[in-house]
């Protein structure tokens, strides 16, 4: 996967390290992909062997204490991000050893099944950065000790995706990258996209959105519900805010405020008003 770093112009520069560049060549397509191209999104990719100072580019090693699986190398990672991070980081002495310069809106992410929840308040937080550098791991993982060096001199962020181990940390990383990026100013067509995505926080409190539908009004049977095709937009806003409601507390309950799962009356729409709209709209042909 070519090298493609961002200029002056780039809202966020995005570095990732791996063992596996080609895992990441995803990236060049989509959103992500037209962000890149547009300037907006900067984005490098690394492979950790460049690093290793051996002819059989060696990473890993066995674990002390014993046990199954092999751990990358403190030493091969020290060399990897110290070369990334130079160009990141202020007053950096290119020919020395890193030891206490710090980074400056930069964040180094490193995709872990130990750590924090990637959660879209992250997404935002991590779109507001300078640069982030990931780290992605193999095998066991990566020696407990770099992210421990590194919180010395940047912030560093462990994060997992899921209740679930995987291969590496490559995948992580393009969940993460895309939830980032379409929250980029001029990323995505219509800014209000984002705003209206489940776990936004422009969502007025509840969690995920509802059914979403488009032609034909009639398909095998099933009927978009009168009320999106009512023209009334209020009805519409209640009808969407309901539903979302209703399949947070089905879904995720604990994502509710209250943590009940359940949906106060009052704050319900009208619910005979829904209903009326339903009854009396009937779908045009298909």
């Amino acid at each position: 996967m070519a090298k493609r770093a961002g200029d002056l112009d780039t809202v966020l520069n995005v570095d990732v390290v791996t063992i596996f560049p080609e895992y990441l060549t995803p990236l060049e397509l989509s959103l992500v992909g037209k962000a890149v191209d547009a300037g907006i999104l900067g984005l490098s990719v690394h492979d950790l062997r460049d690093y290793a100072d051996d002819r059989h580019r060696t990473v890993d090693d066995s674990p002390y204490g014993g046990g199954p699986g092999m751990v990358m190398r403190p030493d091969v990672w020290g060399r990897a991000l110290d070369a990334v991070l130079a160009e990141a980081m202020t007053g950096v002495d290119q020919g020395g050893d890193g030891g206490d310069q710090r980074g400056e809106g930069t964040l180094l992410v490193v995709p872990s099944p130990s750590g924090n929840p990637f959660t879209q308040a992250m997404a935002a937080e991590f779109a507001r950065a300078d640069r982030l550098v990931f780290a992605c791991g193999r095998y066991e993982g990566i020696d407990s000790r770099v992210a421990e060096h590194y919180r010395g001199r940047l912030e560093v962020r462990e994060v997992s995706v899921g209740d679930v181990v995987i291969a590496g940390g490559e995948a992580v990383v393009l969940v993460v990258v895309e939830a980032v990026a379409r929250l980029l100013p001029g990323v995505l067509g219509n800014s209000e996209s984002a705003t209206d995505d489940s776990f936004a926080p422009e969502r007025e409190g509840w969690a995920l959105e509802g059914p979403i539908f488009t032609r034909p009004p009639v398909w095998r049977g099933l009927a978009v519900p009168p009320v999106l095709l009512s023209g009334d937009h209020q009805a519409i806003r209640a009808w969407r805010a309901e539903q979302s409601r209703l399949r947070t507390a089905t879904v995720r309950p604990e994502l509710l405020s209250d943590g009940s799962g359940l949906i106060p009356d009052a704050s319900r729409p009208q619910a005979d008003e829904l209903a009326s709209l339903d009854e009396s709209a009937a779908p045009p042909p298909d």
